[in-house]
């Protein structure tokens, strides 16, 4: 990770681009306090997916919520959305405001254990349009983020993404690189994570 400048948001080297590293990202007790909400009030679900013409429950609980009709589409997969909570709304405009982008959407994914994970993909639907804006928002227990390069597989890059942070992936990352979330056995907290975004036929 690069900081050059005295106060300046560090950033993790993903070449070409630069991913900006927020941490903390909010108050103390206003990140303890929506990690709560979340767990209490989102409509958490285990949906299915198809892979290889088999249907198997999703690793993870998930919720897409978004303006009203703005239903998403990624593995198979079709996500009718939840309502936005008149609480979480300026969450989304503060974190518009740092990544520079109006999102209308966020995918929340509830990982309740080191057993629960994400394969490797990319936020490539065509919904996102060519060069989508990600940004990402973690809360609860610290798990291991990774990066590996579409072309050159052997490349890749590890990031531990902590209670409280902000991970902006910007224009361009996701035309160029794959990410995960790997099954972990070590002991570790419930995590919630964010990822804002915007659709842009909206």
């Amino acid at each position: 990770m690069n900081n050059c400048n005295r106060g300046a948001v560090p950033v993790y080297e993903l070449p070409p681009f630069q991913l900006p590293f927020h941490h903390p990202f909010l108050a103390p007790e206003e990140a303890d306090e929506l990690l709560a909400l979340l767990l209490e009030r989102i409509p958490w679900k285990q949906d299915r997916i198809t892979l290889f013409g088999r249907e198997h429950l999703i690793p993870r609980e998930q919720c897409w919520i978004a303006e009203d009709g703005l239903t998403y589409r990624y593995s198979g997969q079709t996500l009718e959305p939840a309502q936005w909570p008149d609480w979480l709304r300026p969450l989304a405009r503060q974190v518009g405001d740092i990544a520079g982008e109006h999102f209308n959407s966020v995918l929340a994914n509830h990982y309740r254990d080191g057993n629960d994970s994400m394969g490797w993909h990319s936020d490539d639907e065509p919904e996102l349009g060519p060069a989508p804006v990600i940004a990402s928002l973690s809360l609860g227990g610290t798990r291991r983020f990774r990066f590996r390069h579409r072309e050159d597989h052997g490349h890749t890059l590890g990031i531990d993404l902590p209670h409280n942070s902000l991970l902006v992936m910007p224009a361009g990352v996701q035309s160029h690189w794959h990410h995960a979330l790997p099954k972990t056995r070590k002991p570790v907290s419930p995590r919630i994570n964010l990822t804002f975004r915007r659709l842009v036929d909206a």
